[in-house]
């Protein structure tokens, strides 16, 4: 569970001729897929730079939401086929567990996040997009978990999240099938929380509306949610409770009564 007293490690943002790199504005953090020549593929060194970020980011006690984004024509494509084709099994392996865990460890950051998509976002980049809290996507945007075309299944938790999210009848259809949907038949099927012509725009205001509100509470109430969701009712129950008990001793939740009892707007730290 996130703790009230987490220590933060601020990281310097990443250089933009990065393969991947975050930059701040404000309390909003926007991590960029930067390998535009390859419709931001994901091969290894993407990957454990992904990781190296999003082991920054959840120490950032000033960071309240985080957007994800892709540069170039594409939100990304999911692994990079080129690289696989020289890769042995073992460093198959290797990358597929690489995967997954990033993936997860975007899932499990306190602050909510937002994924960006545009172009394409297909294999591991419609993965990646599922491990965020929220989805936005462009008019015209293509999406889908194609990897059984390839003879292989989603191994970046597409196979867990998407029938969480949908139910498992559509995403067995989906899976099975390969099949790429439109922005809109995900938007349809309930995968989106919108689709605009322009989706940063919009993820920006959420997250700003986002930001307003006690982070620390966000991130128990995110850990509540996600956790939940793998329990029974009762132990969600106790899970929440918990969650609770982390924001009773904190500086935020006096601060927010004050300024009711003040009429004012109150100015949450994270502590």
């Amino acid at each position: 569970m996130t703790g009230a007293n987490e220590s933060m490690s601020p990281a310097p943002e990443q250089d933009q001729k990065d393969e991947v790199y975050f930059e701040t504005d404000g309390v909003i953090a926007t991590v960029v897929l930067n390998r535009p020549e390859a419709l931001n593929a994901l091969n290894y060194a993407a990957l454990v730079r992904l990781g190296e970020i999003v082991e920054d980011l959840k120490r950032r006690r000033d960071l309240r939401a985080v957007v994800f984004r892709g540069n170039g024509r594409a939100f990304s494509v999911g692994a990079d086929l080129k690289e696989r084709r020289a890769l042995g099994e073992a460093e198959v392996r290797r990358n597929v567990l690489k995967i997954r865990d990033v993936f997860t460890a975007v899932a499990r950051l306190p602050q909510p996040t937002i994924a960006v998509m545009h172009g394409y976002a297909l294999g591991g980049g419609f993965e990646l997009a599922l491990a965020c809290d929220f989805r936005f996507a462009a008019v015209g945007t293509v999406m889908g978990l194609t990897e059984t075309s390839l003879a292989i299944i989603p191994g970046a938790g597409g196979t867990q999240r998407l029938p969480r999210l949908i139910g498992p009848m559509r995403a067995k259809e989906l899976i099975f099938t390969a099949r790429r949907i439109t922005a809109q038949e995900a938007y349809d099927w309930g995968i989106l929380t919108g689709v605009a012509e322009d989706p940063t725009a919009a993820a920006r205001r959420l997250a700003e509306e986002l930001a307003q509100n006690g982070p620390l509470a966000v991130a128990q109430a995110k850990f509540a949610v996600d956790r939940g969701l793998e329990v029974d009712l009762q132990t969600g129950l106790d899970i929440e409770s918990k969650a609770y008990e982390v924001l009773i001793p904190t500086e935020d939740r006096v601060e927010a009564l004050q300024a009711f009892a003040e009429k004012r707007k109150p100015n949450f730290t994270g502590r």
